[in-house]
């Protein structure tokens, strides 16, 4: 049984163009993605690494790094394409067996606290879940102060009668986590949607049991603009 590292980049992703591929800190944004993937093999939590993509120039830096690569067909890439199709591709391409475990890491993520890919495995594995994967606290964009603004400037709460829930402090707001990017381990069998009684949808390829890490506010940092380049430079720079 193994695990693999499979990042994945589009060459026209969304957001900031070439953001797989342009310069964050002096070298190409999925290098540093890569670094953090070669890390976890060291410390045995990966067996193997690979690239999914369609951009000739990631391939070629893929194939200097010395991983695998897989070349994505184009309508695995397209923006209706979805994650999971493109990773069970790859797995597929790549024709081994042994793989049982697939750890999602996207190119366009230079910033990741040190040990996420390993901690994400190690709870795989130890929890038996179906998939793991890392959430950051909402902050200040709590579902709770969501609201609608209409055309005439009109508003009204997202759900029920009361306006932000009735809470204007922060610090009483009850927890709440978006996934923030910086990892998503999950079996071959949860992958493959082999796991029996989950309902069909976009996220089916998570399985039934799912776990989660919480990380820090702003401990990952995923590129779709280029303010979020300049950050991640700046933290980079920092560390």
């Amino acid at each position: 049984m193994s695990a693999l590292a499979l990042i994945l980049a589009r060459a026209g992703s969304k957001g900031l163009p070439g953001k797989n591929w342009r310069p964050v800190a002096g070298r190409p944004c999925i290098l540093w993605t890569l670094d953090a993937a070669r890390r976890a093999r060291d410390h045995g939590s990966i067996d193997r690494i690979a690239l999914s993509s369609d951009g000739d120039e990631l391939l070629r830096i893929a194939i200097e790094a010395g991983i695998d690569v897989v070349r994505r067909p184009d309508q695995l890439a397209s923006d209706t394409a979805t994650v999971d199709d493109a990773a069970r591709h790859a797995v597929r391409a790549l024709a081994d067996e042994s793989i049982r475990e697939i750890v999602i890491l996207y190119a366009n993520v230079p910033v990741r606290p040190p040990m996420l890919i390993e901690r994400a495995v190690t709870m795989l594995r130890e929890s038996g879940a179906d998939s793991v994967q890392s959430y950051t606290p909402v902050g200040k964009h709590h579902p709770w102060w969501t609201a609608v603004v209409n055309e005439q400037g009109e508003v009204r709460p997202w759900q029920g009668d009361l306006l932000n829930h009735g809470v204007f402090r922060r610090q009483d707001l009850p927890p709440a986590h978006v996934p923030d990017g910086g990892v998503l381990a999950v079996t071959r069998r949860a992958l493959f949607l082999e796991i029996p009684g989950v309902p069909p949808g976009p996220h089916a390829f998570f399985g039934r049991e799912r776990r989660g890490i919480i990380n820090p506010e702003g401990a990952v940092i995923d590129i779709d603009s280029d303010i979020d380049r300049r950050v991640a430079e700046a933290v980079l720079e920092q560390q």
